[in-house]
Parts: structure tokens; C-alpha cells; sequence
């Protein structure tokens, strides 16, 4: 088979079948939802950041750690160990294929650029970000541990992984938004639960991955909809098929 021809039959299969619906459904509102949240997170880092805010959030990130030991249950425990194991990268990365693999079977490839976009920034943004900080974990942690404490990788991975674009807009969007938002602040706070994270950590995590995925979805979406509008021409006429009886 020639090349041309592969090409062409690739392109004829990614084109067929029903219109790909927009990643967001009220991008302007959305839009500035991705800009406030950002805004807050870049907030966040700068006050962790600062010496002497960082004494005051020490002091609560204490508070809330004793808190948390002293509330400890086998079965509360049991759930939190469950979480640290689903937010391992032997767990997150096959997930990660798995819907990448969907949207692609569905030729969903906006939503899979979005998708892939906000996983590799998180990524990309984890290590760097871990070794500016370079913050010292929590004593007596019940799972096992590395690296530096700010932010929260669980955290990050959670909230970019379940992103609200990867469904249709509508009633299915608002469930999934609601569950995917209940997963990352569950993920969160066993971080803290397990000794694992200081609870700001686990909260400027949320935050990274949430601002990640958001922001990605909303750039693409916006490409998503420029490239629909080049391809509609305003007023543009189909032309009419001459057939060759109909030639004078």
C-alpha cells in the first residue's frame, strides 16, 4: 500500500463520525473560574514561600497533624493506605493510558490534547517545583515516603487526572465535576491523615493540579473553537455538482 494512500484513509477515519462537542461548555465562565483559581494558587506558593508566613502555616500544619493522630481508626487507616496506593504511579500511569486510549478509540482529540496537556505540565512542574521548596515531610508517617514534602504529588496527579473536560457537557458533566472534586479532596486530606503531607502541602497539591487542568482546557478549547470557525466560511454557498450531461 503507498504511503499517500495511508495517509489519506487515516485522515478519512479521524474525520468520520459525529462532530466532536466543545471541551467546555460556558468558556468565559469557565474561563475565569481557570484564571481565579490560578490566581489563588500562585498566592498560595508565594505565601509558603515567604519565611515568615511559612511560620504561621507551621503552626497550623501542627495543629492539624496532632489533630489527625488523634483521630486515627483502623478503618479510617485502612481507606487512607488504599488512597496512598491509588495515587502511585504503577496505579496513575495506567489509568492515565487507559483514558487516553477512550478518548482516542472515540476520536475524541481535542479533549485527549487537553487531557495529555495537563498531564504532562503537572509532571513537568512536580519535580522543579518539589526541589525550589524543598520542604522537610512530617515526622512519623504511616506509609512509606521520598522526596520533598511541598507540594503534594498525590494531590496533583489526582485532581489532573480527573478532569471535568473529558466528559459531555451537561447533567453528566456536573456528576462527574462532583465526584472528580470529592476524589481529589479525599486524596488531599489522607495525605495529611497519613503524616504523608503537612496539610498545606496537600492543599497547594489540589490547587497545582486543579489550575493545570483547567487552564489547559480552557487554551485548547479555545483552539478547539478557532479551528471550527476557519473551517465554516460565513455566507459560503455549496457548490452545485455539474454533471456532464448537464455541461453545454
Amino acid at each position: 500500500m503507498r504511503a499517500g494512500c495511508t495517509v489519506s484513509r487515516l485522515s478519512t477515519w479521524a474525520a468520520s463520525g459525529p462532530q466532536e462537542p466543545p471541551i467546555l461548555a460556558a468558556p468565559r465562565r469557565d474561563a475565569a473560574i481557570a484564571v481565579a483559581i490560578s490566581a489563588v494558587t500562585a498566592v498560595v506558593f508565594a505565601v509558603v514561600a515567604s519565611r515568615g508566613a511559612l511560620t504561621h502555616i507551621q503552626r497550623v500544619d501542627d495543629s492539624w497533624l496532632r489533630l489527625m493522630i488523634s483521630a486515627r481508626n483502623p478503618p479510617v487507616t485502612v481507606i487512607a493506605k488504599v488512597l496512598n496506593v491509588l495515587g502511585l504511579v504503577y496505579v496513575t500511569l495506567p489509568v492515565r493510558i487507559g483514558i487516553a486510549g477512550y478518548l482516542a478509540f472515540r476520536r475524541r482529540w481535542w479533549h485527549l490534547a487537553a487531557f495529555a496537556a495537563a498531564v504532562l505540565l503537572s509532571e513537568a512542574l512536580i519535580g522543579p517545583v518539589k526541589a525550589v521548596y524543598d520542604r522537610a515531610r512530617p515526622p512519623g508517617s504511616l506509609v512509606a515516603t521520598s522526596g520533598a514534602s511541598f507540594p503534594s504529588g498525590h494531590a496533583i496527579a489526582t485532581s489532573v487526572t480527573a478532569v471535568i473536560a473529558l466528559v459531555p457537557a451537561g447533567r453528566r458533566r456536573a456528576v462527574w465535576g462532583l465526584a472528580a472534586a470529592g476524589l481529589a479532596l479525599l486524596m488531599a486530606a489522607s495525605r495529611a491523615y497519613l503524616a504523608a503531607h503537612w496539610l498545606s502541602d496537600a492543599v497547594a497539591g489540589l490547587l497545582l493540579g486543579t489550575s493545570c487542568a483547567l487552564l489547559t482546557a480552557v487554551l485548547v478549547d479555545r483552539a478547539q473553537r478557532s479551528r471550527r470557525r476557519r473551517r465554516v466560511i460565513p455566507g459560503a454557498v455549496p457548490r452545485k455538482t455539474i454533471r456532464p450531461a448537464d455541461r453545454p
